[in-house]
C-alpha cells in the first residue's frame, strides 16, 4: 500500500472513532447541569420545614376552650386557676377536672344544708317534709359521689390514663341526676332550685372536663 493511501485510511480511522466518541461526550456534558441543582440544593442549612411557634398561655387557653361546648364557662374556669398560666394541655384538663370537683363539692354541701333544715322545720310539719329531708341527703351523698368521681379523674390524668379519666368525669355528672329523678318521684316535694343550678353548672363543667381530656388524649398537650 502506498504511503499516501495509508495517510488517508488512517485520518479516516480517526474520524469514524471521533464520530463515534462524540455522542458520549456531548452526553457527559449534558449531564453536568442536572446534577448542579441537586448539590447546591444539598449545600442549604436550614430546615425544609420550620417548627410551629408556640402558643401563649392565653391563646393557648382560647384555642384548648375552642374546642369545647361551652366556651366562656371553658376561659372563666381555667382562667380563675392560677395554674393555667404554665400549664399544657394536660395541665388545662386537670384544672378543669378541678373546677368541677369543686362544684360537686359545692353541691354536696347545699344538700346537706337544705336536709338539715328541712329536717329541723319538719317536726312541726307532716310526713311530706320528713321524706324531703331523706331525699336531700341522698342529693348530698351523691354529690358527695360526683366529687370523688372527678377526684379520681384527676389522678388518672396524672397517670394520663385518659380513657379511665373520661369514665370517671362522665360518672361524675350523672350522680346529680339521680337526686332530680327522686324528687320527681317524690310529687309532694318540689326539686330545690338551688340544687338545679348546680346540677347544671356541674354539667358543663365535666362536658368542658371531657372535651379538654380529648384534647390531651389526641397529644395536643
Amino acid at each position: 500500500m502506498a504511503p499516501m493511501a495509508m495517510a488517508t485510511t488512517k485520518k479516516a480511522m480517526v474520524v469514524l472513532i471521533l464520530s463515534a466518541l462524540l455522542p458520549l461526550s456531548t452526553l457527559g456534558t449534558r449531564s453536568v447541569p442536572t446534577a448542579v441543582p441537586h448539590h447546591g440544593h444539598a449545600c442549604h442549612g436550614t430546615p425544609k420545614h420550620s417548627s410551629p411557634p408556640q402558643l401563649t398561655t392565653a391563646e393557648l387557653v382560647r384555642t384548648t376552650c375552642n374546642s369545647t361546648a361551652y366556651y366562656d364557662l371553658c376561659v372563666s374556669a381555667l382562667g380563675a386557676d392560677p395554674s393555667s398560666a404554665t400549664a399544657d394541655v394536660r395541665g388545662l384538663s386537670t384544672i378543669a377536672v378541678s373546677a368541677a370537683g369543686a362544684n360537686a363539692s359545692g353541691g354536696a354541701a347545699t344538700a346537706a344544708a337544705l336536709a338539715n333544715g328541712t329536717a329541723t322545720s319538719s317536726k312541726a310539719q307532716a310526713a311530706p317534709a320528713t321524706a324531703a329531708a331523706a331525699l336531700l341527703r341522698t342529693c348530698a351523698a351523691k354529690y358527695g359521689q360526683a366529687r370523688d368521681a372527678l377526684a379520681a379523674a384527676g389522678d388518672s390524668i396524672a397517670q394520663q390514663d385518659y380513657d379511665f379519666a373520661s369514665v370517671h368525669v362522665s360518672a361524675a355528672a350523672e350522680y346529680p341526676h339521680v337526686c332530680k329523678a327522686l324528687f320527681r318521684r317524690l310529687r309532694s316535694a318540689q326539686y330545690p332550685p338551688e340544687l338545679a343550678v348546680r346540677e347544671e353548672a356541674l354539667r358543663q363543667l365535666c362536658s368542658v372536663a371531657l372535651d379538654i381530656i380529648a384534647l390531651a388524649s389526641n397529644g395536643s398537650g
